[in-house]
């Protein structure tokens, strides 16, 4: 199978299984926090973001580093999974009695206080499930992460439906979350166990401490990814109250099962890149090159779509109870634009072993995130929190930028200025349809507007002869590697 089509089957099935889980999640959210109401949901989301900031103990960058040295060498498997395994189990009850301690020196309520606990717990069984799933994307078996993804959705929704039926309120909910991943983590190990690498505990501190000098930048840039994403509701939490942070949530989780997509594909990329890193700078080049183009051609149209539908949006999936979402989300889903293609520059570092770049330009951002959150959020509320979150996203693409031109993978600007000109033409025509026909449903406007914009795209030269190059190999039998050239 040529490199092109393992890339395009990984991703398929990566998508297939975030599709899965972020439709199982989809419904989820619109019951829980239809369920909850605003107030809940803001309980439920500070659970959440709180034990997030924990993460870094729990994992300590160990699943992305697994996933490297693996796709570089299949026989180091066994090793990290007994080293880590016994890691693990240490850090896992550190992590818990942290969580426990910090909560409860914090004024919450004690029914908040019990949710924080089961998602602590969902939190060590995702650290867990973790290494397993390095060891799964290391070898490139990439449908097993997807069945854990859909068990974990399955198990949740299932769950969550039990709950609000039997009316067991928010302890429900939040016992769902610990056994959605309690159920992902034992199907990878039954998995692994069968196919893989059969887990053992095995403490080799040498062998550790090599590890853990490379796996500390990844560690770090998690953590700081993690402060990225919920800095803004904990901040928010403390501010204006959980009723915000519903609110505020509401809008953030529309934006953030988006970002499955660049999460699907450089998940399914990140071995072959790490690898062409070793054996050809050019093909990295390209692959690097290709994959800001694809994202930027997706994010724009999902963003200017999301803008003019927002408010129809709100309505159909939470209700009238959350139309303070509605600004929110016409502000976040732009971070979108920016963050779909930034994630090239941050994969593009750790597969070079530039992981100490990206944790310098995370760490940068993560700052500028929370200056940011405590200078708008007094003033805004939440549409100042979302603004603040546009914010920092644009930091981390000049700085992926400036970084990746350092190191000599500078974007040809002739050709990041001709996608960037003709998504925009193609996203301007689907806006105007979708302005046009403002009477027809949503349902009906949404692949409508796609068809439009895909349709524009093709006709304004959107996709030159590199990409009709890639859609052949992926149909050949026999694919070739990607011929390279310059772009219009």
């Amino acid at each position: 199978m040529s490199q092109v089509r393992r890339i395009a089957r990984n991703t398929a099935l990566l998508i297939l299984g975030d599709v899965i889980v972020y439709a199982f999640g989809f419904v989820f959210t619109i019951y829980v926090a239809r369920y909850l109401e605003a107030e809940g949901y803001g309980v439920l989301s500070f659970a959440i973001g709180f034990t997030a900031m924990f993460s870094i103990l729990a994992d300590l960058g160990m699943q992305t580093l697994i996933s490297r040295e693996v796709a570089r060498d299949r026989t180091l498997a066994r090793k990290y999974i007994a080293n880590v395994t016994s890691l693990k189990l240490v850090l896992n009850t550190i992590v818990f009695g942290l969580i426990a301690l910090i909560v409860n020196l914090l004024d919450y309520s004690s029914e908040t206080v019990f949710v924080v606990y089961l998602l602590a717990l969902s939190l060590i069984f995702t650290s867990l499930n973790g290494m397993f799933n390095g060891v799964f994307r290391g070898n490139e078996r990439m449908e097993f992460i997807t069945l854990g993804q859909a068990v974990t959705g399955a198990v949740s929704l299932g769950g969550a439906l039990l709950v609000i039926h039997c009316g067991f309120g928010i302890i429900g909910i939040a016992l769902v979350y610990a056994a959605g991943t309690l159920a992902s983590l034992s199907c990878s190990l039954i998995v692994s166990s069968i196919g893989f690498v059969k887990p053992r505990i095995e403490f080799d501190p040498a062998f550790l401490k090599a590890a853990l000098a490379q796996s500390w930048p990844f560690a770090l840039a998690s953590f700081l990814f993690t402060m990225y994403y919920w800095t803004d509701t904990v901040v928010l939490s403390f501010m204006k109250g959980d009723e915000a942070v519903g609110w505020y949530n509401a809008a953030y989780r529309l934006v953030f099962v988006l970002s499955f997509i660049p999460m699907a594909y450089f998940n399914a990329i990140f071995p072959l890149m790490s690898r062409l890193h070793l054996t050809s700078r050019d093909l990295l080049r390209f692959a690097y090159e290709r994959s800001f183009k694809y994202m930027l051609l997706l994010a724009v149209p999902i963003a200017a779509g999301t803008t003019l539908l927002a408010d129809r949006i709100i309505a159909q999936i939470f209700g009238s109870g959350f139309s303070e979402s509605v600004l929110a989300l016409r502000i976040l889903v732009w971070a979108l634009v920016l963050q779909f293609p930034g994630s090239a520059f941050v994969q593009l570092f750790n597969s070079t072993n530039r992981q100490r770049t990206t944790t310098l330009v995370v760490g940068i951002t993560a700052i500028c995130n929370l200056i940011l959150d405590l200078v708008l959020t007094p003033i805004y509320g939440l549409n100042g929190t979302a603004a603040a979150t546009l914010g920092n996203v644009a930091v981390l693409i000049v700085l992926g930028y400036i970084f990746s031109a350092s190191m000599g993978y500078r974007l040809p600007d002739r050709m990041v200025l001709f996608t960037l000109l003709r998504v925009l033409l193609a996203s301007a025509a689907m806006a105007f349809l979708v302005m046009y026909f403002d009477s027809l449903s949503m349902y009906a406007l949404i692949p409508l507007g796609a068809a439009i914009y895909f349709l524009v795209l093709c006709l304004v030269g959107g996709f030159d002869k590199q990409d009709v190059n890639l859609v052949r190999q992926l149909v050949q039998r026999d694919g070739v590697s990607a011929s390279r050239g310059n772009d219009e």
